[in-house]
């Protein structure tokens, strides 16, 4: 009896580049941000919004239309969650409005005042 030899085909590891990892918003924060979007929209405030990953950040960008520069980026910057804070609502000339460690804190600011009126009796 001869033995046969046995060949297995083995595949070559491609090179294939790592994967770089990305800054994103979970879950819970994207319904957050878009409970305030749909209120805003609904108030005819903001028309359109963009979401950018990164690799140190991410943004969700609010326009009044579609053409023009965001009106309010909302970021999500890990790197400073220990210092001041994961989260920052940024104004359209690149003033940062306000800084926090909680998101829901920190989207107050855009939330509109409620004027309160003298109603004569």
């Amino acid at each position: 009896m001869s033995a046969s030899p046995t060949f297995r085909a083995h595949s070559a590891p491609s090179p294939t580049p790592p994967v770089k990892p990305v800054v994103s918003f979970n879950r819970r924060e994207l319904d957050t941000i878009l409970r305030l979007y749909g209120r805003m929209v609904a108030d005819g405030e903001w028309r359109d919004y963009a979401i950018d990953l990164m690799k140190d950040r991410a943004v969700f960008s609010v326009f009044r239309r579609t053409s023009e520069m965001p009106l309010y980026r909302i970021e999500k910057d890990p790197k400073l969650a220990r210092r001041q804070g994961a989260y920052c609502v940024v104004a359209a000339g690149g003033m940062i409005l306000k800084r926090g460690q909680d998101l829901s804190q920190v989207l107050k600011v855009l939330e509109k005042k409620k004027h309160l009126r003298l109603v004569d009796a």
